[in-house]
Order: structure tokens, then C-alpha cells, then sequence
């Protein structure tokens, strides 16, 4: 009996620490820090410095695209 008082205490404590959280709300914000895809192979960076890192290493034949294609 007293383990099951100590179970529903704890779950109501679970409960209180993760009422506040939206996991829709962290879903939205891994999307909008990924903001440049290469246009060869579709992959998502989160700023032009990587997409020419990326095109030095992955793409080194083809030329980088400007930044300002991408705002």
C-alpha cells in the first residue's frame, strides 16, 4: 500500500514538471534553425558558411550559390 501512495505522488510530480512543455513547440524549433538546403543533394544546413563548407567537400566540381539566393 505504501508503495502504491509513493507511485501516484510521483506521478503527479511528472505530471506538474512536463505540463509546460509543447513537443510541437521543440518540433518547430529544430525546423526553422535548418534555413539553407543544397539544391544538388537536398541537404539541410543552418547557415551559408556550411553550405560552402559542404560544397568544398561534397561538391568540390560544382560552384557554391550566393547568399543572397537564399533570403
Amino acid at each position: 500500500m505504501v508503495r502504491g501512495a509513493a507511485k501516484a505522488i510521483a506521478q503527479e510530480r511528472n505530471a506538474k514538471k512536463h505540463s509546460g512543455k509543447d513537443k510541437k513547440s521543440e518540433i518547430g524549433a529544430g525546423a526553422k534553425a535548418l534555413k539553407v538546403t543544397c539544391p544538388m543533394c537536398k541537404l539541410q544546413l543552418i547557415n551559408h558558411h556550411q553550405l560552402k563548407d559542404h560544397y568544398a567537400s561534397k561538391h568540390p566540381k560544382e560552384t557554391c550559390p550566393p547568399a543572397e539566393s537564399f533570403q
